[in-house]
């Protein structure tokens, strides 16, 4: 009867979580003996990241095949990870779960080991962004009032649900790397005195990097490390809730004049990163970056791709190469379709940001509910999040896989290498720091292809489907 019972639990899990329960079963399995280690994601067959039980070996190259040729010697940028931005939306459904299934949950998202997918940078909102309940700063006050030494600065609003949720991915992964970026400087810093639209009011140049020092420090002492900054998210971007209108010659004037002296005379080591916003206007950073007072504090620019090529962001680099290029933001629209969604963003941003210098490469919102809340009354209403979380209960949406190929493998401190493009197979490689090879390809053409994966005058023949995504490791 005990038999019976253990035998019906594990075919209700199978029926509720089909790729879970598989990936379970998989972890105990014997594999092929192989010279590279195969995952999968194949929507037209329904294998949803999946460890590929095959055996490939490196042999002669078998030239009727077209081959894709990793060559570790030619070497580019290193790379800090692949992640999400943790909005407050989704700290709040995750930090609602019962303890034993967000402990489950984040140890999936954040651990590397098994099927587990290693997510190894957060974006997080320096006060309210647009997937916030409610829009706050870290200072709030009325109208009338200002607060120029900051002595009711507060950080009591993160420490509801995104506090208490970095806290436990910090345990499973200490070196975790978090950027954090404001949508919005507190009210009574602003034209207009509202958290949508205006701009910094010049008076308010000075306490605003103190608000940014300030941050950093208590975040800190909180035990939770803030990488890098961005001055603001989308500065050319005024009509979201909350939002700010940033001019490139304002942000040049506040980091040359403010942020940057502040953070030396603090002895803030958080990275300085410029723009976060579209690649349409490269001209943005790169006028800042022109100016060598303003330069010298400046770690890089970041991005986002509601408009223009990622193409641009090679131009950023060519003209400035000692400086660092970061893509932090890209959604996924609700409902989502994982075909077209798994194809475009691996191709675009996994592979495209990558090969065009990206140091990470971030997704939107980790997690929703299956309304597409929470969010702020003029906020985002359609942003899929990486996970659907209603309680419990987790569905794992497009952003899943796209970071999955890449986040598991390619761990930070990992260095882009070279890698010839075939008509069809975009495709991106790396070397770990343990010498691994990480070659990410997608089959862009209409058909299943046979290609070569050709290193150090060897090869081995691989197959993808339509559509589909494979991680190489060896």
């Amino acid at each position: 009867m005990k038999n019976i019972k253990f035998l019906l639990v594990i075919l209700f899990i199978s029926i509720l979580n089909p790729d879970r329960a598989d990936s379970k079963s998989r972890s105990s399995q014997k594999w092929a003996k192989t010279d590279i280690q195969f995952w999968l994601t194949s929507p037209t067959a329904n294998i949803h990241f999946q460890r590929q039980n095959v055996s490939l070996k490196f042999g002669d190259v078998a030239t009727a095949l077209t081959t894709i040729d990793i060559d570790e010697s030619k070497t580019f940028q290193v790379i800090d990870g692949f992640g999400n931005c943790l909005t407050d939306g989704s700290a709040e459904l995750i930090h609602k779960m019962s303890p034993e299934a967000r402990k489950s949950l984040l140890q999936e998202l954040f651990a590397t080991d098994g099927n587990n997918i290693g997510i190894s940078y957060l974006r997080i909102s320096l006060g309210a962004s647009d997937l916030s309940r409610n829009c706050y700063s870290y200072d709030d006050l009325s109208q009338e009032e200002s607060d120029f030494d900051l002595k009711k600065f507060s950080i009591d609003p993160a420490r509801t649900d995104l506090i208490p949720v970095l806290k436990e991915i910090v345990k499973i992964n200490p070196s975790i790397q978090i950027l954090a970026s404001p949508w919005s400087a507190p009210t009574w810093m602003k034209t207009g005195h509202n958290f949508k639209g205006g701009s910094l009011r010049k008076e308010c140049f000075e306490v605003y990097a103190n608000y940014f020092v300030r941050y950093i420090e208590v975040m800190k002492q909180e035990g939770i490390g803030i990488d890098a900054i961005t001055i603001q998210n989308e500065p050319l971007h005024p009509g979201n809730t909350p939002s700010m209108l940033m001019l490139p010659e304002d942000q040049l004037l506040f980091v040359k004049q403010n942020l940057g002296p502040a953070f030396l005379s603090a002895g803030v080591k958080t990275k300085i990163i410029l723009y976060d916003h579209n690649a349409d206007k490269i001209s943005y950073p790169l006028s800042i970056l022109r100016d060598p007072e303003a330069a010298k504090y400046v770690d890089g620019s970041a991005f986002h791709l509601y408009g223009g090529k990622i193409e641009a962001l090679s131009d950023v680099h060519n003209e400035f190469p000692g400086k660092n290029l970061y893509f932090t933001e890209q959604w996924v629209g609700a409902p989502g379709n994982l075909p077209a969604d798994l194809a475009w963003h691996t191709k675009v941003l996994i592979i495209g940001a990558t090969r065009n210098w990206c140091r990470n490469v971030l997704e939107w919102n980790m997690a929703s509910d299956p309304v597409w809340n929470p969010h702020t009354a003029g906020g985002c209403d359609r942003c899929l999040g990486t996970i659907t979380l209603s309680g419990d209960s987790i569905t794992r949406n497009p952003a899943y896989y796209i970071l999955a190929h890449a986040a598991k493998f390619v761990r930070p401190g990992s260095v882009r290498i070279s890698s010839n493009i075939p008509e069809g197979l975009p495709n991106v490689a790396f070397i770990t720091k343990e010498g691994k090879k990480v070659l990410i390809v997608l089959n862009d053409s209409s058909k299943m292809v046979s290609f070569n994966i050709g290193f150090k005058g060897k090869a081995v023949q691989v197959e993808l489907n339509q559509g589909a995504v494979g991680t190489f490791i060896w």
